[in-house]
């Protein structure tokens, strides 16, 4: 009688659990059995917020001797998250948060282009079906070793290297055999960013009722390796630069400022202050891209910065400028104040693309058979200013790094370290001789 009654009262009172308050006719949980044999659990959560219509929380048990007993616990767990708020108020899928994240994304322009980037050609086609709330730290850590298998996410099967993943005709392009060729540890970490910002805002809608990317495992980060070019390689590229005197005055800029390309493309003359004794440039915009277009755009750090500038490179941009003046006159034209410093517009109307500022120091590069990029520049003017005994932090000012000199000292670590060491035989030598040893 007990085993009978102890079970109907069960049955009662998971009724009464399962149903809304008095008057609603809608079941809050059920369990019910399909064809196979198995159950369906389902529990009712509220109306998607996404998709405006009803949300289910379902899970199936397979058949068995304790089905019966684990679709029970499963029911009163949904019951149990629904009455806290801990779960999933919604069936949507990752591509549908990761695309309500970045139309309210308030990042800097370039980061949206990139992570617009990851989520087409990584997140999209390998979790981007996957509901938020069946996201966890297994499937991610699943879906960063992927990256880092390879980046075309190809089947792992030998064969050839199609030229393009739409419909098309082979013909040579697509007799390579294919290399699988990894996703790069930084750009991994990036979409693991990408990934905990999104469920981060998620959290907050409620959509689920934790972040499961801070439990994953992202590839470690990998340590800051600049490779500058030689003070050698430098001259040999300045002397290469210099055949056209307008490209040489930009490269010298940019070893000597520090500033990166779209910076350097965005300078206007308004901007370059060659007074006598207060010889200063000020970097204000960028030139990159947003939406497929090339625009002036805030720094990458939001913040302007002024550059102190050397005697030489103030003689140089001072007769880059003049020159532009009489190129400009002797067509008729004029060359405004708002005009680009450096421009392939004899009014200095247009500014130089980065793009083909980057490609065209390549071919130099490899005409003088230097392995090295127009970045690297930037790193060959923070490690000859370390060398020479300027502190990480007045470095990191003409850099615009953040964080007070913190990316510096990371990154140029071991010039530190050298200059650290040249600085103590340095204090060795102007010391006074050391007493001779006291006779006992």
């Amino acid at each position: 009688m007990c085993a009978t009654g102890c079970a109907a009262k069960r049955g009662i009172l998971r009724g009464m659990a399962g149903r809304p308050a008095a008057g609603k006719a809608r079941a809050r949980g059920n369990i019910g059995t399909l064809r196979s044999g198995a159950l369906r659990v389902r529990a009712y959560a509220g109306v998607d917020p996404v998709t405006k219509k009803r949300h289910d929380l379902v899970e199936i048990v397979p058949p068995g001797p304790n089905a019966r007993r684990e679709a029970e616990k499963i029911l009163d767990r949904f019951l149990h998250e629904i009455a806290e708020k801990r779960n999933p108020r919604t069936s949507a899928t990752v591509d549908q948060l990761l695309t309500r994240y970045l139309d309210q994304f308030d990042g800097a322009p370039n980061t949206l282009t990139n992570y617009r980037g990851y989520m087409r050609n990584h997140v999209s086609p390998l979790i981007g079906k996957v509901k938020v709330g069946a996201l966890d730290a297994e499937v991610l850590d699943s879906f960063y070793a992927e990256l880092r298998r390879c980046r075309q996410h190809c089947s792992g099967k030998r064969g050839t290297q199609h030229w393009t993943r739409q419909e098309h005709e082979c013909d040579q392009r697509c007799t390579r055999p294919h290399v699988c060729r990894p996703l790069g540890a930084s750009v991994v970490r990036h979409i693991h960013f990408l990934l905990s910002g999104a469920f981060e805002r998620a959290v907050r809608w409620r959509w689920v009722g934790v972040n499961p990317v801070g439990m994953a495992t992202p590839p470690s980060a990998p340590r800051p390796n600049p490779q500058p070019p030689s003070p050698r390689e430098a001259a040999r590229i300045i002397e290469e630069s210099w055949k056209d005197p307008d490209w040489g005055a930009l490269v010298w800029t940019a070893m000597t400022t520090g500033a990166r390309r779209g910076e350097l493309c965005a300078i206007r003359l308004h901007s370059v202050d060659l007074d006598e004794g207060r010889e200063t440039l000020w970097l204000r915009r960028a030139i990159r891209k947003e939406h497929g277009a090339l625009v002036e755009a805030e720094l990458k750090t939001h913040q302007q910065r002024r550059v102190a500038l050397d005697a030489e490179t103030s003689g140089i941009l001072r007769e880059h400028i003049d020159k532009a003046h009489s190129r400009a006159a002797s067509l008729g034209l004029e060359v405004p104040a708002d005009a680009f410093l450096f421009s392939g517009s004899p009014d200095g109307s247009t500014f130089a693309v980065p793009d083909s500022v980057t490609q065209r120091f390549d071919r130099l590069a490899a005409r003088l058979d230097i392995t090295t990029t127009f970045h690297r520049l930037r790193h060959y003017s923070a490690t000859e200013l370390i060398a020479a005994g300027v502190d990480p932090r007045t470095v990191a000012g003409r850099l615009g790094h953040s964080g007070g000199g913190t990316t510096t000292l990371k990154t140029y670590a071991a010039w530190v370290s050298e200059a650290d060491q040249r600085a103590a035989k340095g204090i060795g030598s102007i010391m006074p001789v050391r007493p001779g040893t006291v006779d006992q």
